[in-house]
């Protein structure tokens, strides 16, 4: 069971390249959370690519809500 959904989505190279940090500077910011299962999706078209992680978290026992990030 979760309580959560983190989405991190990049369609540009760069931003897919960056998104493996931006994952990481998530989970570090929210070491209180339990994450239960992920999902890694890639799709893409003619033109754009897109990569997506999809974190399903519970909070653990006594903790904060998980840290905002736009």
């Amino acid at each position: 069971m979760f309580t959560g959904v983190k989405v991190f989505s990049a369609t540009k190279a760069k931003e897919r390249d960056d998104l493996g940090e931006q994952v990481t500077r998530w989970l570090r910011a929210n070491s209180d959370l339990e994450i239960v299962d992920r999902t890694v999706v890639q799709s893409s078209d003619n033109e754009f690519h897109c990569l997506t992680v999809v974190l399903f978290y519970r909070t653990r026992s006594g903790s904060k809500a998980p840290t905002k990030t736009p």
